[in-house]
């Protein structure tokens, strides 16, 4: 028998339950392109994306670095690789500064020795060749068809001294100086004088009075053309000297101070090394210190030294060869002035002191005047016996000189012509004579004063050598010092 549930009624499957309209939840409306508005003032739209934030510059390479630079220098390994960087680099430009300024000294010190007094001498030689030979041709005029070979070989000499020195200074000099100009202009001249002196020399074998016109001029020339020339020569090479020794001789203030700044550097870090650590010594900073004492020591010591033989040689070498140059260029000009005055037989005169005079016998008290002024000089340039009696000998020479040429002068104005001729040109006591004692006491000073300077000069040079090459390497082992030390204390943090 069946039984039905309880409640009654048929058995009928539930159903499921049907949602009505005021069930379902409200879908809020979508709002269209045109409602997509503000809805204030400065209010955006909820659908509006927010604008992106304006892109930071770009920073630099150099402000990264001093960044990183500033936030190493917090800390203690930091400070000591500053330190290492700037004390390496402080010993490297001491010992880079110190070899450029001695490396510069050392070309100065040796264009003095080997180049610009040489080049100094060479000129006066030039000048004392030409005066020579412009003397030994009026020489053999006086002679007449007599001319002794002597007088010849003497003129011939002259010439052609005078034409290697010439070409010499030619191969030393710069093509765009004035030095190459005036040896130009004198090679030009030196064939033209030639040329007139043997016209003087056949007219005067021949008799002919011309020939002392011919004389005249050629000697004209090489008084007014061709001795001034080779007098600018020497000037312009006597100035180049000095501006060597000039460049040579200024201490080197530049690595001096940078020397000192660096012994200051590395005692400063070896205290702080004491202060931080309480160690005495760091075997590198020590090193390092030892380095750049030893260049510093080097630099003064050597410069000094040098300084000293350098200005040794100028007042003790290049002064006295000065003033023996002259007086032998004063000398050679009184000896042509002397010769022409015969020569002339008084063709040439000037107004002295309201008097009539002879023109070559006036300029041979002129240059008289400047031979002893010269010799004077000399002999308190003189600082020993080996060059002070040469100079004492020429003033003796110079004295009897004039002494012998007064009585000349007298013989040819009381019209003793050939007496007045013997005394000048003759044999034993004729003022040639004087003369000659002249040149070869002023030669014999001149070869001594050469060794002097080249002895002070050498000295000097030699107290630089090897000191760039030196202060290069000694600056690197400085360095390596400094760095190693500092890389020492580094470990310790590791």
């Amino acid at each position: 028998m069946t039984q039905s549930p309880k409640g009654g009624g048929s058995a009928t499957p539930p159903r499921a339950a049907v949602p009505t309209l005021s069930a379902v939840p409200a879908v809020p409306p979508q709002s269209g392109p045109a409602e997509r508005q503000h809805t204030g003032p400065g209010a955006p739209s909820a659908a509006t994306p927010p604008s992106p934030a304006p892109a930071q510059p770009r920073r630099t390479a150099f402000a990264e670095g001093v960044d990183r630079l500033r936030a190493a220098a917090v800390t203690e390994p930091g400070r000591l690789r500053i330190i290492g960087a700037l004390l390496a680099a402080l010993v490297i430009a001491f010992g880079t500064v110190t070899a450029w300024q001695m490396y510069e000294r050392s070309l100065a010190a040796d264009d003095v020795l080997t180049r610009s007094q040489p080049l100094t001498s060479e000129a006066a030689g030039i000048y004392s060749s030409l005066a020579d030979a412009n003397t030994a041709a009026s020489s053999g005029f006086l002679a007449g068809g007599q001319e002794t070979e002597a007088s010849r070989e003497r003129y011939e000499k002259g010439v052609r001294d005078a034409a290697e020195g010439l070409v010499t200074a030619a191969a030393n000099s710069d093509a765009d100086s004035p030095s190459a100009a005036t040896i130009t202009e004198l090679n030009r001249l030196l064939p033209e004088y030639k040329g007139l002196v043997e016209r003087a020399r056949t007219y005067n074998r021949q008799g002919f009075p011309v020939g002392g016109a011919y004389l005249r001029y050629a000697n004209e020339k090489m008084q007014q053309h061709m001795l001034p020339a080779a007098e600018d020569l020497y000037q312009t090479e006597n100035k180049r000297l000095g501006a060597d020794y000039a460049d040579a001789k200024p201490y080197p203030w530049a690595a001096l101070a940078l020397g000192v700044l660096a012994l200051a550097g590395l005692g400063w870090a070896q205290y702080r090394t004491y202060r931080r650590t309480n160690r005495v010594l760091n075997h590198g900073l020590v090193a390092a210190t030892a380095a750049a004492t030893v260049v510093l020591l080097w630099l003064v010591v050597g410069h000094s030294v040098a300084r000293s033989g350098l200005s040794d040689s100028y007042d003790h070498g290049v002064r006295s060869l000065n003033v023996l140059h002259d007086a032998r260029i004063a000398a050679l000009k009184a000896r042509g002035n002397e010769n022409l005055t015969l020569v002339a037989r008084g063709a040439e005169t000037k107004k002295s002191g309201g008097e009539t005079v002879d023109a070559y016998d006036f300029e041979f008290g002129k240059n008289m005047d400047a031979l002893g002024e010269g010799l004077k000089q000399a002999a308190e340039y003189a600082d020993d016996d080996t060059g002070g009696q040469p100079v004492a000998a020429a003033r003796g020479n110079m004295e009897e000189w004039r002494k012998r040429h007064a009585s000349a002068r007298a013989q040819d104005e009381s019209g003793n012509y050939q007496q007045a001729l013997d005394l000048v040109i003759g044999g034993k006591g004729a003022t040639g004579e004087c003369f000659d004692g002249v040149e070869d006491s002023l030669a014999a000073a001149l070869d001594h004063e050469e060794r002097e300077f080249e002895q002070a000069a050498g000295d000097g040079l030699d107290a630089m050598g090897h000191l760039p090459q030196g202060a290069g390497v000694l600056a690197g082992l400085g360095a390596a010092g400094a760095l190693l030390g500092i890389g020492r204390r580094l470990s310790e943090y590791r």
